[in-house]
């Protein structure tokens, strides 16, 4: 078993999910549900989802990553709270995820989110909490209504640039009230252009968008791609076979596994998932052993920079 870590996981936590993003993803749910001739009222889906992100303090996500042999993961905090009601301010996040971490040490690394509308400030309080609470990286959800590239985040780049921080951003659909067209891969090509430094993730990008996302990763140094939610994506027939031709595409030194989790409870958890990528026939059939160790945990090792060696959760 090469060691395994997960690129890219949630909290499972109402305490740091809006409540209008639960809505969305329930109401998708429950149509998929209904067009199979299963009734169920959105409001019984939506109070199912909730039930599911009970995990307040990551108790359970742990366990899942025992059982499943995962070493460590990363923890994403999307900073939504211009678009949609929270539950918590971001710093009231970051405290918590500082918290979960010191609960579970060398288990975690921590992405916090901006907006480049908060404006200076918004830059500050980055700055701060990535002091305060020796946070690994910056989460974007460009969906939230921006660009990637937006003049607003280069203070934030320049700050990453200085402190050696990758950057996640989400690419693709997502809850059905936020917009889509910001989430397109190719508009992170200016930013990365002009941060060579930076090393930038497109979430999710290993699923919707291969072929630009791709080219992206295979000619700018800086550019990785993310498979995190591929268990559960609604367009992908058959995962594994989907997961075996990109990682035959000659990109594997440029591609980091992640989950999403929670989204693979609905998968049968971690240990199922991990079970049928590393010993199943289908996903790396064809990938020789060295690659298989850098998807599984070696190119995020190269994201994360001398962050990924020590652990920034140590006191």
């Amino acid at each position: 078993m090469p060691t395994l870590y997960d690129a890219h996981c949630h909290v499972a936590s109402t305490d740091f999910i809006p409540r209008r993003f639960m809505a969305d993803v329930a109401r998708n749910v429950q149509r998929r549900l209904q067009a199979r001739g299963t009734a169920s009222s959105p409001d019984r889906v939506l109070a199912g989802y909730a039930a599911q992100h009970q995990d307040h303090q990551a108790d359970r996500l742990v366990r899942e990553m025992d059982l499943a042999g995962v070493d460590r993961a990363v923890l994403m905090v999307p900073d939504f709270g211009l678009r949609m009601e929270c539950p918590l301010t971001l710093e009231e996040m970051a405290r918590r995820h500082h918290e979960i971490r010191s609960r579970h040490p060398g288990r975690f690394w921590v992405f916090i989110g901006a907006d480049p509308r908060r404006g200076p400030e918004g830059v500050r309080a980055f700055e701060r909490m990535v002091e305060a609470y020796r946070l690994d990286g910056l989460k974007l959800y460009p969906p939230c209504g921006y660009s990637p590239s937006d003049d607003g985040l280069y203070p934030y780049y320049e700050v990453c640039a200085a402190r050696s921080l990758p950057v996640f951003v989400h690419t693709g659909p997502t809850a059905g009230s936020l917009d889509y067209a910001p989430a397109h891969p190719l508009l992170i090509d200016r930013a990365a252009r002009d941060f060579p430094s930076v090393n930038f993730v497109l979430g999710h990008a290993g699923l919707t968008h291969v072929d630009i996302a791709g080219y992206l990763a295979a000619h700018r140094p800086n550019v990785y791609l993310d498979i995190g939610g591929f268990a559960s994506t609604p367009t992908i027939p058959d995962w594994r076979a989907h997961l075996n031709r990109l990682f035959r595409l000659g990109l594997n030194h440029k591609v980091v596994f992640g989950t999403d989790w929670p989204l693979s409870r609905l998968a049968g958890g971690l240990s199922r998932l991990v079970d049928e990528i590393v010993h199943g026939p289908t996903v790396f059939a064809g990938v020789p052993r060295r690659e298989r160790e850098l998807l599984l945990g070696g190119n995020l090792l190269t994201v994360l920079g001398a962050r990924g060696g020590s652990g920034s959760d140590r006191l």
